[in-house]
């Protein structure tokens, strides 16, 4: 079985965790912006869910498109565009990744350990967003 979508907008990495105590523990927790984008992602991947979460490995293909930097010059936004240029600054791809299969927990697989193959990239372009596919090994 294969599942495909994209999620349209700005891609969020998965930020680093806060930490706060609450009667002498300390408590982990998602900053504000990750946990709203992947509240964006699940709800985008229910869609496209199957009927019940899949079983067993699964592998999976993240493309990342952020957006062309303004500035750019037009020749080097085309070849951004194209694919010539690529982004090799921070966010790191991986943490995109996290922040999607964290998201995809219980709505496209049980858990996130299924995951045993993937290929990751990140790209420019005018229109930013995260493909996804996944398919059932």
């Amino acid at each position: 079985m294969i599942v495909q979508f994209t999620i349209y907008g700005e891609p969020v990495a998965q930020g680093r965790p806060k930490f706060s105590t609450a009667g002498g523990f300390a408590k982990a927790y998602d900053p504000a912006k990750s946990r709203d984008y992947k509240d964006y992602v699940r709800l985008a991947a229910t869609e496209h869910a199957p009927k019940v979460p899949l079983e067993g490995p699964i592998g999976m293909v993240l493309t990342v498109y952020r957006s062309t930097p303004k500035s750019f010059s037009k020749r080097r936004a085309a070849l951004a565009e194209a694919g010539e240029i690529t982004p090799t600054t921070k966010p790191d791809v991986d943490n995109y990744l996290k922040g999607v299969k964290d998201a995809l927990k219980g709505i496209i697989w049980r858990d996130d350990s299924q995951v045993v193959e993937v290929y990751a990239r990140k790209r420019y372009s005018t229109r930013p967003r995260i493909e996804v596919k996944i398919k059932q090994l």
